[in-house]
């Protein structure tokens, strides 16, 4: 019985280092277009106005990327607990694993909201 927890378990950390590498190549994508995109627009001597509507797409998208990154920690979290309710807490499965009291409220990852001035 044990073995066969420790197989499913392995199965879902593999999967869940993968969606972590994932969104963190994905945030550190469009934050990289959002870094560019200004730049490669003054460079052309365009007006500020040119492009602003997908700069602040890309601006909303890298947010909700970040806040799809805050989810997958929680739910890291959550395994962690789910990891020592079926006995395995002494297995590490190769990862970096959040504290075992994991939250994402105020008090442990502050949120910071965006204020754009125009």
């Amino acid at each position: 019985m044990l073995k066969e927890r420790r197989l499913a378990a392995n199965k879902v950390a593999e999967q869940l280092f993968a969606a972590e590498a994932a969104i963190n190549a994905a945030v550190s994508a469009v934050a990289q277009l959002t870094a560019v995109m200004p730049m490669a627009a003054q460079e052309a001597n365009l007006a500020a106005c040119i492009g602003q509507d997908a700069l602040m797409g890309a601006m909303e998208t890298c947010q909700q990327l970040i806040q799809a990154r805050a989810r997958i920690i929680a739910t890291h979290a959550s395994l962690r607990d789910a990891q020592n309710k079926i006995g395995l807490g002494a297995v590490n499965f190769n990862g970096n694993c959040p504290p075992e009291q994991a939250s994402l409220d105020d008090e442990v990852a502050p949120r910071r909201h965006l204020t754009i001035a125009a």
